[in-house]
């Protein structure tokens, strides 16, 4: 299998496996997804380094180029309230600091989203902007693009959800702002790039990734045709 089929193969098979065990609660779908995408990352690309969620980070990684980043179970309070639909599997490989090869399974749906094979970015359209927001903790930055778009925040759970939602044509922004993670940003990233989507930092700066310290607070995705008013607007309203 290429680096597409892996990671678009395990992302399904970790999406399986939650399904499975839903039924236990987040707390272990988060250890056996994570034990089950490590197994298989160590059996089909052991020279790889890994940095995931839910386990202790290796500084190894920072001497290699291929670095895989996964969120075992992204959005662990979306997945403990069944049959809520808006968690995901992301499983993404970067190669000098880039997000390069990634897949998001959106298990309910029964859906793989990867870079294997890109997804077909929907048409725009006339209607409202759609920004895709936390239930929980919208950041302040949707209120100023609302506003100044004129926009409508459509809430939804998790990280890679809400990017998915773009990807699809369900919304048309993501963006975040106040704390996330590399395994938050990598796969959908790299899936939402694939698709020819604008992927950023808020204030328009390459995301970077496999650094020192993964904390990376911050993202935007959106289309390719509004990269430039969102940009605009966030800068204004910084």
């Amino acid at each position: 299998m290429d680096d597409h089929a892996v990671a678009a193969e395990l992302a399904r098979e970790a999406g399986e496996l939650l399904l499975e065990i839903r039924d236990q609660g987040g707390a272990v779908g988060d250890k056996r997804s994570n034990e089950l995408l490590l197994t298989r990352l160590a059996e089909l690309r052991p020279d790889d380094a890994v940095l995931s969620e839910e386990s202790t980070d290796n500084p190894v990684r920072l001497s290699r180029s291929r670095v895989w980043i996964i969120d075992p179970l992204d959005g662990t309070r979306e997945y403990g309230q069944p049959p809520r639909p808006d968690w995901a599997v992301h499983v993404a490989l970067a190669v000098d600091g880039r997000a390069e090869i990634g897949a998001v399974a959106l298990p309910v749906p029964g859906l793989v989203l990867g870079t294997g094979t890109p997804p077909l970015l929907p048409p725009a359209t006339d209607r409202p902007i759609r920004i895709a927001v936390s239930r929980s903790r919208p950041p302040a930055c949707v209120d100023h693009l609302v506003r100044t778009l004129g926009a409508e925040a459509v809430p939804m759970g998790s990280a890679g959800a809400k990017a998915m939602a773009v990807v699809r044509g369900e919304a048309d922004i993501y963006a975040h702002s106040g704390g996330q993670y590399e395994w938050d940003s990598c796969a959908p990233v790299a899936v939402a790039a694939a698709a020819g989507l604008h992927t950023s930092r808020l204030d328009g700066s390459p995301l970077v990734y496999n650094r020192p310290d993964p904390y990376l607070p911050d993202l935007l995705i959106c289309r390719p045709e509004l990269a430039d008013r969102v940009l605009e607007a966030l800068q204004d309203g910084s």
